[in-house]
């Protein structure tokens, strides 16, 4: 008979016959059991041992008992018991790496490849444990084959019509004249994202991919309302580091339930994977946009390059470059310009089952034409130039797992500052979602 010992360490009860088990060698008899394929006995020794003060017997105990479940095929039991070992500990390889195999039994690919991303970046890993990741990184490009989102929130927005605000004056030979700016406004938005992607296997390399994606901002004042719809489809070729899509692509956009503009026109998007850590992105798009008003200014253009580089610390921790150019032509040329982007974000998977997201980003645009505008208090033509800066932090937390939804508080900040007086402005806002956990 077993009896467990206040400490570690075991002891054996001649008086009493018992043999007095420390938690640690119990973990470790479960271990054996586990080995030998007999997993209800495994499981009867660690679900009646009391709990312990100590985290590593913890961590074992808990990840014996995801391994049982496993090889039992009850994934959805494994899933919720290594979530909640790396909610505590999410610089775990050795869970992360299960969890993502766990995903891949359940087929949830674009889950188990977040997992298993992250996994990888792990430090101390095996050399044969390296090569089983790349192979299933293979193993999940090839069958990530369809996914769906939807997340929804509250944003609350304190210049939502992005104006400067003050007074504007003119000094000519009959005096000063001065008129008030549209001061900004504040708002309360409520934004749904929906959309899903889905690919028809044509080879085992070959696919043809679909997507769309629908969304909406409503607010209180509903002349600011947008909503966005756009859809894509074409081939993709698949290989063990990387894929290549290219695709039509055709959106639409409403500005106030008013139609805005639409746009047609192809891409091509390029993803590998240049090491375990490293990996890259690049995007490269052309669309022609039609205006419902304006058109005979505003119609004509956009040529994009967006360029990605990612790399992971280790198996919490990543970073995301971004950079991109753009040149957007039209019939006027006050409104043709070029745009130069870069951003540089920061996420990490933090105890107690919180993730941040920290991104702050610069744009560059330069347009060709002058306009006419206000400077020093006289009509100038001024060819305008604007420097955009951005600062988001998002925190959620998976303990707030909500059916399969977590909540996400987002903060920003947006400055703009133009050579042209009233174009610059600067806001803040507020954006509360709930989006899918992976």
């Amino acid at each position: 008979m077993f009896a467990w010992a206040e400490s570690d360490v075991g002891e054996n009860n001649k008086d009493s016959g018992e043999i007095v088990m420390s938690a640690m060698d119990a973990v470790k008899m479960a271990g054996s059991l586990i080995a030998g394929g007999n997993y209800d006995r495994a499981a009867q020794i660690l679900t009646q041992m009391p709990e312990t003060k100590s985290v590593s017997v913890e961590t074992e105990r808990w990840y014996l008992l995801a391994q049982i479940a496993q090889k039992n095929d009850d994934y959805d039991a494994a899933i919720k018991i290594y979530r909640k070992l790396l909610d505590e500990q999410p610089d775990l390889v050795k869970i992360r790496y299960e969890l993502a195999l766990c995903y891949m039994h359940e087929k949830k690919w674009y889950r188990a490849d977040y997992h298993m991303r992250l996994a990888m970046a792990g430090n101390d890993i095996p050399d044969g444990v390296k090569r089983s990741m790349m192979y299933y990184r293979y193993v999940i490009r090839q069958n990530k084959n369809w996914n769906v989102w939807f997340n929804f929130g509250a944003a609350p927005d304190n210049n939502i019509n992005q104006v400067a605000g003050g007074e504007e004056c003119i000094t000519n030979e009959w005096g000063v004249f001065c008129r008030q700016l549209p001061e900004p406004i504040s708002a309360v938005g409520y934004n749904m994202t929906l959309g899903g992607d889905y690919e028809f296997k044509l080879s085992d390399h070959w696919r043809w991919k679909n997507d769309a994606n629908l969304y909406a901002n409503v607010y209180n004042k509903h002349e600011y309302d947008d909503l966005y719809f756009g859809m894509s489809s074409g081939p993709r070729y698949v290989w063990q580091n990387g894929d290549i899509w290219a695709a039509g692509i055709a959106s639409r956009r409403l500005y106030g339930w008013d139609g805005y503009n639409w746009s047609y026109g192809g891409k091509m998007d390029f993803n590998y994977d240049l090491s375990r850590r490293w990996g890259t992105g690049l995007n490269i798009s052309f669309t022609n946009n039609i205006y419902d008003e304006f058109a005979d200014y505003m119609n004509g253009q956009t040529y994009s390059v967006n360029q990605r580089i990612s790399y992971a610390f280790d198996a919490s921790k990543y970073l995301i470059l971004r950079g991109g150019v753009a040149r957007e032509n039209a019939k006027s040329d006050i409104y043709k310009n070029w745009r130069y982007t870069a951003s540089l974000g920061f996420g990490a998977e933090l105890p107690w089952g919180f993730h941040v997201y920290v991104e702050p980003s610069v744009s560059w645009t330069n347009y060709d034409g002058a306009r006419w505008a206000v400077q020093d208090n006289h009509f100038t033509k001024l060819t305008e130039h604007d420097v955009t800066q951005r600062y988001t932090i998002s925190l959620s937390n998976n303990k707030f797992d909500i059916w399969g939804f977590v909540p996400t508080i987002t903060f920003g900040y947006t400055r703009r500052d133009s050579n042209v007086k009233n174009r610059g402005f600067d806001k803040t806002a507020v954006e509360f979602t709930m989006r899918q956990r992976f």
